[in-house]
């Protein structure tokens, strides 16, 4: 794993995702909100939430397009945007 190219536990995939968001929606937001709630279960299932259901394989298949989805929206729109 690349240590420092990942974003933090203290809100930094947070932040870069409300900093796309303001940026692409609309119009695009109904393909990045699912990034969120993935995120969110990465999380559960990563430092083991009591209360958070197992991730199944089910779920990680309805979400493959979704991830790709995202991939492809992020390939498409970084060459026009301008880096902070």
């Amino acid at each position: 794993m690349n240590q420092g190219l990942r974003a933090t536990s203290r809100g930094g995939h947070v932040a870069v995702y409300e900093t796309v968001k303001a940026q692409l929606d609309p119009p695009l937001g109904g393909i990045l909100r699912p990034f969120s709630r993935m995120r969110v279960r990465r999380n559960e299932s990563e430092y083991r939430s009591a209360e958070a259901p197992p991730v199944t394989p089910e779920e990680v298949r309805g979400d493959l397009p979704k991830a790709q989805a995202i991939i492809e929206l992020a390939e498409k729109a970084m060459p026009h945007m301008v880096r902070y």
